[in-house]
């Protein structure tokens, strides 16, 4: 156990060490890299982060492919496809997200781009100047207004039903975190950081019970809001920074 005294100088090492261009090469986060437009940039990232379970190999490997059958352009083909060009998901899957799921998906962000012209405008317009929580439940009402009862609302989490929601919590960070240091993207401008949630999976949620920032043991949304005390306490400008010490303490610390 860390004494609390040296814990903050002891998180915010790990997260220099860990937030750093080499964490890239073997993470999600490498596909929506591979762009520069701030649309493609935040579809690619929600795409990838909605997959984003399992093994990383696999995930990055199905993310790419997505990126392919969208012929590396997925603003343009969210905003232009006909319904025909839907076909080429067929035969896609990762573990449950199958072709279906995915075509629900692009029709579902088409949807939105009618209205909004980049995803955070939704997100900023939704926003409850305390978290993004209430925004992410908004969202998934939104994403599935036209697709009520389809099969692929299991893969947009809902905090407000106790999900932790760890995959859209993730992406956010990409979105929302600047990109001075090369691993997010610092894309959403409007969306100040203190707003967002880590991230919460079994490897952080073990990690931070280690270090005595959460004392429950389930991890939902009841435990996302009491870690995102814990880490606020330690920076209350930019908490989900400690995401990246977290998670490099469980995966390559062995913590």
């Amino acid at each position: 156990m860390i004494p609390p005294e040296d814990l903050k100088d002891f998180l915010d090492a790990k997260w220099e060490q860990y937030e750093h261009p080499d964490f890239i090469a073997a993470d999600p986060i490498q596909i929506p890299h591979r762009f520069s437009i701030k649309q493609d940039i935040e579809i690619a990232g929600f795409l990838t982060a909605s997959i984003a379970w399992g093994n990383r190999k696999s995930i990055i490997n199905n993310a790419t492919k997505m990126m392919e059958l969208m012929d590396y352009a997925p603003a343009d083909f969210i905003r232009n496809h006909q319904k025909e060009d839907l076909d080429r998901f067929d035969g896609f899957v990762h573990r449950t997200f199958n072709q279906e799921d995915l075509k629900t998906f692009v029709s579902a962000l088409a949807g939105l781009y009618n209205t909004y012209e980049s995803l955070e405008d939704f997100f900023v317009a939704h926003s409850s100047e305390i978290d993004l929580q209430a925004s992410i439940v908004q969202f998934k009402r939104a994403f599935f207004e036209d697709f009520p009862n389809n099969r692929a609302q299991k893969h947009v989490a809902d905090p407000s039903k106790g999900s932790a929601a760890k995959r859209i919590n993730m992406w956010l960070r990409w979105m929302v975190r600047p990109a001075d240091r090369g691993v997010d993207f610092g894309i959403w401008k409007n969306i100040p950081t203190s707003y967002l949630s880590c991230p919460l999976d079994v490897h952080t949620g073990r990690v931070a019970r280690e270090l005595g920032l959460l004392t429950r043991k389930q991890n939902d949304a009841k435990t996302v809001y009491a870690l995102d005390a814990s880490l606020r306490a330690l920076d209350p400008i930019d908490p989900v920074k400690y995401d990246f010490a977290l998670f490099g303490l469980g995966i390559y610390d062995k913590f």
